[in-house]
């Protein structure tokens, strides 16, 4: 039998045991991972360009070394002397698996790229930047009266637009009397803060634009915002390329921890993201770089640290202090992000080890604060953030769901790209299953759906589609209460099958049939109680029994039935009717401070106030996780839900969970 290695394919978390020898593309087209290869692996098109990773990947199990691989061959060679193969890439086509490996696929080289969700969501912002423009003409130089073109423009703004005395930044002093020669002593200023001048150009410049940018532990969102109409001229987006050393936020952490100079690379990877972003944004909107002149930056707090160059690893174990919970501002070349020459980053602020800048951007987007009724708010990612209150007192908490809603942990599932299934129906007489992929607006029981998915095809099952898919295989019977899979009775269906001690249903059969497997459901229970179970302990903390309003943020919360949410027990009970998305709240919380500068100040007075739940230490945490791994609830009654949804009827006896069940099951199989 052939040596085999590993092989970890990132971002799709997709992974295998393949041959020594095997090449990068053909791994990748075993195991299903979106790589693209248009001339048929000989090296042409260059399509297939992977980069592989270096370092110990604890929770895979995988030492990656770049020895790993064969030597570059002599097409490689080539594309490299003619600057098509950056760097460290690599053509999937010519690179041979020698040992264990982690490979990065760039989104260039994704076939169907990522379906990025982060979509802009309207909000009517009173526009009040941090920065302003000022056209003024300066005197011509008088030998009588010898002054400084510096002093003179100082003057004409004190007077002229009644600022107070400012300084100017040297950069911008250097360009100050080119300026002035260029357009007759007429130059344009941009201001920051009213503080200082941060800008210089010759005669009337009249537009400047901003990026708000939501930094997820997954993907990295982009507004680019007109910063005196407060129009989105464009938006851009990408997966965070920190996924290459681990999925969740502990896994990058550990990777800190174990690896030397681990966050410096997570640092630079996630900068470079964000210059590829603004140089997207900014292409498309036909403006040039140095137009930017202001950005705004939310993130959870690993992220948050790891963008500003921070050691996380204080965040990786108890008490999880924060290296700074306050606004940061500082110029975009200090974080190597290439913009304006003076252009400013603020980073909002944290509000707790596990409880991000992010957060703080949901707050203020939905104003929980000014509210009369109870609202719970909810940012569902690999860690679940979780606002709940009022006008009168606002609790946070953040519950660790892992990434089992983003399509990892699962048996076919994948992110949300075109070919990901993201709606799933059963019929409850039939078990039979019908679903839509993205991509795609047919669903799978059209006569034509081969027809109309074949640019697309069925790949996997994304987060929306795995919440659908495991509540509906509840409503009709074919797991119970605690979780378990089994067959129904009274209906054979084929969809049920064993799956060695325990059972499958079967979504898609075929040659790469989808299952959803006992090991799945398992892991929506876990991510669903961990959720259920902190939101538990904020309505405790807040003496209330039930909540009035519930808002699903993020691209996650945009995408899933918030009835199915329920259903599986996601979310406590509530009126349907006031259970929505708000959209991408973080992101828009980050556009608001980018365009009102007011709002800076204003939420840095709101967190102060936020009481934090750390959902670790609180003693009745594991109580309210184990009652929330029944679906919906091993205790609460749904009663809202009831009215909507019509719950099974529990299973007899015989088809519970248990070892005699299965037996009874078993026996019942075998052929006489």
């Amino acid at each position: 039998m052939e040596d085999e290695v590993s092989v970890l394919f990132m971002p799709s978390g997709l992974r295998g045991q393949v041959p020594v020898g095997t090449t990068v593309l053909q791994a990748a087209q075993r195991l299903g991972v979106d790589l693209e290869s248009i001339c048929g692996g000989q090296g042409k098109c260059r399509k297939c360009q992977v980069l592989p990773q270096e370092g110990e990947f604890s929770k895979h199990g995988i030492v990656s070394r770049a020895d790993h691989l064969s030597e570059l061959t002599a097409t490689e060679l080539h594309h490299q002397s003619r600057n098509r193969l950056k760097g460290a890439r690599r053509l999937g086509c010519n690179a041979r698996i020698l040992g264990d490996l982690v490979v990065d696929v760039p989104e260039e080289s994704q076939q169907h790229k990522q379906h990025i969700a982060k979509a802009v969501t309207a909000y009517d912002i009173q526009v009040q930047p941090a920065l302003h423009l000022y056209t003024v003409t300066l005197p011509e130089p008088d030998m009588h009266a010898p002054i400084s073109d510096k002093r003179r423009l100082q003057q004409a703004l004190v007077s002229e637009h009644e600022l107070p005395l400012m300084d100017c930044e040297m950069s911008q002093l250097r360009l100050l009397q080119p300026a002035l020669a260029k357009a007759g002593r007429q130059v344009t200023v941009a201001v920051y803060q009213f503080q200082q001048i941060i800008a210089v150009w010759p005669g009337v410049k009249r537009e400047v634009y901003g990026l708000a940018v939501d930094l997820g532990s997954t993907t990295i969102a982009a507004q680019l915002c007109n910063l005196f109409t407060g129009e989105v001229v464009a938006t851009a987006d990408t997966m965070n390329p920190q996924i290459r050393f681990g999925e969740d936020l502990m896994s990058r952490v550990s990777y800190v921890m174990m690896n030397e100079g681990g966050d410096a690379a997570m640092t630079q990877v996630v900068r470079e993201a964000f210059n590829q972003l603004a140089k997207r944004a900014a292409k498309s909107a036909g403006i040039a770089l140095e137009d930017i002149l202001d950005m705004t930056v939310v993130a959870n707090p690993i992220m948050h640290h790891l963008f500003l160059g921070i050691d996380p690893t204080p965040l990786g174990g108890a008490p999880f202090t924060l290296a700074t919970d306050q606004t940061q501002v500082m110029r975009a070349a200090e974080l190597d992000i290439h913009l304006h020459p003076e252009a400013r980053v603020c980073t909002l602020p944290c509000i707790a080890g596990h409880i991000g800048a992010d957060t703080a951007g949901v707050i203020l987007s939905e104003r929980p604060d000014l509210a009369d009724e109870y609202v719970l708010l909810v940012d569902v990612g690999t860690n679940a953030e979780i606002v709940l209150g009022n006008r009168n007192r606002l609790l946070a908490a953040s519950s660790p769901t892992g990434p089992a809603f983003e399509g990892a942990q699962i048996t076919s599932g994948q992110r949300a790209a075109p070919g990901a299934i993201e709606r799933v129906r059963i019929d409850p007489e039939t078990l039979e299953p019908r679903f839509r992929v993205i991509g795609c607006e047919a669903w799978s029981d059209d006569p034509e759906f081969a027809e109309k998915s074949a640019r697309v095809g069925v790949s996997g099952i994304c987060g929306s589609g795995i919440i659908e898919v495991v509540a509906e295989m509840y409503l009709s019977g074919v797991i119970d209460r605690d979780g378990v899979i089994g067959p129904v009775a009274g209906k054979d269906s084929d969809r049920i099958v064993q799956d060695g001690r325990t059972w499958s249903y079967v979504l898609q059969a075929g040659e790469r049939p989808i299952r959803i497997t006992q090991n799945d459901v398992r892991a929506i229970q876990l991510a669903k109680a961990a959720l259920h179970a902190g939101t538990r302990l904020l309505i405790d903390r807040m003496g209330i029994e039930k909540v009035d309003r519930i808002g699903f943020a993020g691209a996650f919360g945009s995408h899933i039935d918030v009835k199915y949410a329920m259903v599986l027990g996601l979310i406590p009970d509530c009126n349907l009717d006031k259970v929505g998305s708000v959209g991408n709240a973080a992101g828009t919380g980050a556009r608001i401070a980018l365009l009102n500068f007011p709002s800076r100040l204003e939420i840095g007075e709101i967190l102060p106030k936020v009481e934090k739940v750390e959902t670790a230490i609180e003693p009745k945490f594991q109580e309210y996780f184990i009652e929330a791994m029944a679906i919906p609830h091993k205790t609460d009654a749904y009663e809202e839900l009831a009215k909507v949804v019509n719950f099974p009827a529990p299973k007899p006896k015989a088809e519970q969970s248990g070892d005699e069940g299965r037996k009874r099951r078993s026996r019942r199989r075998r052929p006489a």
